[in-house]
């Protein structure tokens, strides 16, 4: 079971979309320097069929993309709502997932996904905007590949 805090529309986590990023709390990861350690405790409603269709109907025509952000405890969910995301035929937007794993669970299925984020945050190395950061963001193209379009972070002078 799968809890979200909040959500928000936001424009700097995924590369040309407009996102409405669904913060998902119990994250398990404990990363030091956490932008967002209040995520780390359980708590918030939990995360429906019921709650996503219901926020498609209020954003899905001002959003491109909806984004869990964490999920890590319980992964094999993340993908069952992803999975029903790519049902909704009343509105079609892409699904991303931002994840402290290094690698993506067995129960992965890219055919669900249209972004993915790997990594947990690791102080030193930075978040995705950094070039050291071991964080990476993936496209998903439609043979399932992952391609890392985590450069398109960086600024370039």
């Amino acid at each position: 079971m799968l809890k979200y805090v909040n959500f928000d529309i936001v424009f700097q986590e995924i590369p040309d979309e407009v996102t409405l990023a669904i913060n998902i709390s119990n994250c398990s990861n404990g990363c030091s320097g956490c932008h967002s350690p209040f995520l780390q405790q359980d708590m918030g409603e939990t995360l429906t069929e019921e709650i996503l269709t219901s926020l498609l109907y209020e954003y899905g025509k001002s959003v491109t993309c909806i984004c869990f952000m964490g999920g890590d405890s319980d992964p094999d969910e993340i993908v069952r709502l992803a999975g029903f995301l790519q049902t909704q035929s009343f509105v079609s937007v892409k699904v991303g997932w931002y994840s402290g794993r290094q690698d993506v669970p067995s129960s992965f299925r890219p055919d669900f996904f249209q972004y993915i984020k790997l990594g947990p945050y690791v102080e030193h190395l930075g978040s995705l905007k950094s070039d050291t950061t071991n964080q990476r963001l993936y496209k998903v193209d439609e043979n399932g590949q992952m391609i890392d379009i985590t450069f398109r972070f960086w600024k370039t002078a």
